[in-house]
């Protein structure tokens, strides 16, 4: 599905990081503050990061994330 995937654009990460705080506000069974922390968190902690396969791989994390609800 992912197999051979560019580097994500800065429009696309920006996307990711809307729809993932959509999805914490939306959930019922964890703590939403808690995981809208956690998202911002970690998008803050990669933005200097500049090595494609660590962009591809933590944009996969957060598309998985979105569409399966949890992290594989």
């Amino acid at each position: 599905y992912y197999a051979k995937m560019s580097t994500p654009s800065p429009a696309q990460v920006l996307r990711l990081y809307k729809n993932l705080l959509r999805y914490g506000k939306n959930l019922q069974y964890t703590d939403k503050e808690y995981f809208c922390n956690r998202i911002r968190k970690e998008f803050r902690n990669n933005k200097t990061c500049t090595q494609p396969e660590e962009l591809i791989f933590n944009f996969k994390k957060g598309k998985t994330l979105l569409e399966f609800g949890r992290v594989i």
